[in-house]
């Protein structure tokens, strides 16, 4: 495959991730008051879909995504003895299977990478602040977020395109939302 060729593929790849082709689509709200930052992830038809357990006094700040049923999937984790601010995710069985963290130092924008267990990097660009930003592996956009087709404060969308994990993406962007508002 050429350059040229691979280009292509990934920008029709893109678009059709734009158009809502295979997409699934998630809603997170935050609860602006809540102890232990519990909440819930609804799919595009409304329903409780995961819940959000954030546990409170503890060393270092921890959260289980749960399904309604309260059976856990998986476990976003600080590991505060790192120079660089990150968040470790594992399965339900504890094995780990990313690692979130934010570069060292770059003045100009915040720059994130999330590590897979089997070694392969994501990119993570745009405002991520602002909840506005997408997750890629090779330029390949595997998530979005986005908080413009929300009024509600505290309140974003995420899509997720086809053949990817949802579940890594979400306990991701709880990783990103962790790191980025702590005080939330």
């Amino acid at each position: 495959m050429t350059m040229l060729q691979e280009r292509r593929d990934r920008r029709n790849a893109n678009r059709a991730f734009e158009q809502g082709a295979g997409v699934s689509r998630y809603r997170l709200q935050q609860k602006m008051i809540a102890v232990g930052d519990d909440y819930w992830i609804d799919d595009e038809a409304g329903e409780h879909r995961y819940k959000v357990d954030g546990k409170v006094l503890r060393a270092r700040r921890t959260y289980h995504l749960e399904e309604p049923d309260g059976q856990r999937v998986a476990t976003v984790r600080s590991c505060p003895l790192r120079l660089r601010d990150s968040m470790a995710i594992e399965d339900a069985d504890g094995n780990r299977t990313a690692l979130v963290k934010k570069a060292l130092i770059d003045l100009l924008r915040d720059r994130w990478r999330i590590t897979l267990a089997d070694g392969t990097d994501l990119r993570v660009h745009g405002r991520i602040l602002d909840h506005e930003y997408a997750i890629e592996r090779d330029g390949y956009k595997l998530a979005q977020v986005s908080k413009k087709w929300f009024r509600l404060r505290d309140t974003y969308g995420l899509d997720i395109g086809p053949d990817t994990d949802p579940v890594l993406m979400l306990a991701a962007v709880v990783a990103l939302d962790a790191m980025t508002h702590p005080g939330t």
